[in-house]
């Protein structure tokens, strides 16, 4: 990762997983033991459970690192589908988390980034640290760019999961910034959601193009600052508002 930029301008906070990294190499993984369409049903309850489990411990106050949910999820996805992978099936699938690939929009976004001297960008996960790093510098795609990131900011810390205030919180004492002169950029409403509760901006990645739908906070408070339908579109967003 590259040193501090004092001089910058504008802190964008990167979600991973559905935002930069995408999963769909996981559906493929799957598809080899199941066949496609019960791979990407598998895949879709398992990313299902992984959150929920981590909104329940957080409810609970209670924590586990977002690896031992990953893992403890697939088994209750592939329990839902009445299938079953042994120990060694499940370490292939656990390990593909290790080398991700990433949205097609990903690399025109991190070739911008590299054009901007004014923008502090960080990776911001419920992963653990070791898990993130694995996943940004071991994806094929995103890893000739992981030094666009200034850091790799994890919650497992602070031990409360997005969106939980504590995480937000946690970050902004990282970048030793203001929650309101922060950027989330993520494609999970839940995320965008929390980061606005706390008074930061976020810019929400509509990539199905559905518009948003999330109605927990009613207001401006409860939408995104910005909408995108591509990650490419961030800088121009944050280029609008400011002006």
């Amino acid at each position: 990762m590259t040193g501090r930029r004092e001089d910058a301008t504008t802190v964008l906070a990167f979600d991973a997983y559905g935002t930069l990294l995408s999963t769909q190499s996981i559906a493929d993984k799957l598809a080899s033991h199941f066949g496609e369409e019960k791979a990407q049903a598998i895949a879709t309850t398992w990313r299902k459970y992984q959150l929920e489990y981590t909104w329940r411990l957080n409810s609970m106050n209670q924590y586990e690192d977002f690896s031992i949910l990953t893992r403890r999820s697939l088994k209750h996805a592939l329990a839902e589908a009445a299938v079953s992978l042994d120990e060694k099936g499940v370490e292939e699938m656990m390990h593909a988390y290790d080398s991700l690939s990433c949205f097609p929009d990903v690399a025109k976004t991190m070739e911008s980034l590299k054009a901007v001297p004014n923008v502090r960008a960080v990776v911001f996960s419920n992963g653990t640290h070791t898990m993130v790093s694995n996943s940004v510098n071991n994806s094929p795609d995103l890893s000739p760019y992981a030094k666009n990131f200034e850091d790799i900011i994890s919650i497992d810390e602070v031990r409360k999961f997005k969106p939980a205030p504590e995480a937000y919180h946690h970050l902004a004492e990282k970048l030793a910034k203001e929650l309101k002169d922060i950027w989330l950029v993520s494609s999970n409403p839940f995320d965008v959601v929390g980061a606005r509760a706390v008074g930061m901006k976020a810019i929400w990645i509509d990539r199905a193009g559905n518009g948003w739908r999330d109605s927990l906070i009613e207001g401006g408070e409860g939408r995104p600052t910005e909408i995108v339908k591509r990650l490419d579109e961030v800088m121009n967003a944050v280029s609008k508002s400011h002006g």
